[in-house]
């Protein structure tokens, strides 16, 4: 009885140990290259301000656009994919939470032949391996820091898709627009060709004029069909995003009545990095192989197992339940590394080298964030000035294109003067409609770099 005893209290003793023991490297977070503001961003930013108060249905005056938006959030396959990515983490995590406890059973055998050397036999049992040194522990971490970066990932997704879907949808209303700015200008063209035509059959003009309107008319009736195939591929584009079979996409607001809240608020750098999900993403992954240099140090260690057996046992089956057949047994034993070439200690330094691998990528997803805002703040505000100009070329052109119908119809100029006016205006509101999805974009792709979309 007290051999017993000891052997309980043994086993106590080796159980409650390994709360203390716990092998490997603390988690230090690392630095991050930062300046105090942007170099393109206001002067005065609040601080308190973040862009995560910014839900993304706030930002756009498109219910279409809106609804286009809820359909990818609900159906795109690369959400799906993410969340079956938590799920499955989930699950790896309850699996790992089951090493820290004992694993119980049961065991039994029947045989006929009472000479054998294995009687028959029915037991319950246990075994448990102690996390003496935090092997498991350390494991069970790591992957509650995956699971954590699994749901950043989801985040990185979500905010990625809400810009992917805006920004393809302004792309797709600008093949919109120059599409009709196509079929205007060909029009017009179309209506040019045959006055002139008229003309020069009556012997007013040359057929040098009637063949340069002639070339104008067959380049603008060329440039639609190009403008038809950009429209379904942007089609197809967002229907992938939508998760579904590709086909013709809900129209709404064109670009000039679309309009992306501009109260967007610039908070500080270091703001930022607590905003963005993949720089939350980085660190997780960082902290999760932090954690496994502890399990391959652990690994160098003994480890203790002990295991209990309790039931019957008797080369007789008809009298296997009897109770002198009952036996009971309590063991613990210890199995560690003695020499194996280093091969331990290199398995240390492989999860050093991976960490400091998940280190680097860390601190370079800061830098690429702050890059990103700096790109965006750029974009915003040159976008704006760019469109501003373009704008007034515009304007200019078509008074240009005015004037100069009339003086060639007045017999003051030549018709290449008109062509070249013509084709200036074309270009002029081609470039403009491009300018104003980007302006468009950029905002959208400013609220995303600030962290914004997830939420």
């Amino acid at each position: 009885m007290m051999n017993k005893l000891k052997l309980v209290i043994v086993i106590l003793i080796l159980a409650i140990l390994p709360v203390g023991c716990l092998v490997g490297p603390k988690y230090q977070k690392p630095e991050e290259q930062n300046a105090a503001s942007f170099q393109n961003g206001p002067a005065s930013v609040d601080t308190l301000a973040s862009v995560v108060n910014v839900k993304w249905f706030d930002l756009f005056n498109d219910e279409v656009l809106k609804r286009l938006i809820y359909k990818g959030l609900e159906n795109n396959y690369d959400m799906k994919i993410a969340m079956a990515r938590i799920e499955r983490t989930r699950a790896e995590l309850g699996y790992t939470k089951a090493d820290l406890l004992p694993a119980i059973g049961y065991s039994g055998t029947i045989n006929s032949n009472e000479k054998t050397f294995m009687p028959s036999n029915a037991a319950a049992t246990l075994s448990w391996e102690l996390d003496f040194w935090g092997k498991v522990r350390h494991e069970n971490r790591a992957v509650q820091d995956e699971l954590l970066a699994s749901e950043e990932g989801r985040k990185v997704i979500l905010s990625n898709l809400v810009s992917d879907i805006a920004v393809a949808y302004f792309q797709l209303r600008d093949f919109d627009n120059q599409l009709v700015v196509t079929q205007k200008t060909l029009e017009t063209r179309q209506k040019a060709f045959d006055i002139i035509n008229q003309r020069f059959l009556a012997g007013y003009v040359s057929e040098v004029d009637k063949v340069q309107i002639e070339q104008q008319v067959a380049i603008a009736e060329a440039a639609i069909p190009a403008i038809k195939r950009q429209i379904t591929n942007q089609e197809n584009t967002i229907s992938i995003l939508l998760g579904q079979a590709p086909g013709p996409i809900e129209r709404g607001k064109t670009n000039l009545e679309l309009q992306v809240a501009n109260t967007i608020p610039v908070s500080i750098p270091s703001i930022l990095l607590k905003n963005r999900p993949d720089v939350k993403q980085a660190e997780m992954y960082y902290m999760a192989s932090n954690e496994r240099i502890g399990v391959a140090q652990a690994m160098r260690f003994p480890s203790f197992n002990i295991a209990a057996l309790a039931g019957f046992a008797n080369s007789d089956v008809s009298a296997l339940f009897n109770s002198t057949s009952y036996i009971q047994n309590a063991s613990a034993a210890v199995v560690g590394p003695l020499f194996n070439f280093g091969k331990n200690k290199r398995r240390v330094d492989i999860y050093r080298q991976i960490a400091e691998e998940s280190k680097l990528s860390y601190q370079k997803t800061c830098i690429v964030a702050v890059a990103e805002v700096e790109q965006a703040l750029q974009n915003v505000r040159t976008y704006k000035e760019e469109w501003a100009a373009r704008n007034k070329q515009v304007l200019a052109a078509r008074k240009n294109l005015e004037l100069s119908d009339a003086r060639y119809y007045n017999g003051y100029v030549s018709y290449l003067e008109v062509l070249e006016v013509q084709r200036s205006l074309f270009d002029a509101e081609l470039s403009l409609s491009q300018l104003t999805q980007s302006q468009l974009s950029s905002m959208i792709q400013l609220y995303r770099a600030l962290g914004g979309g997830w939420n």
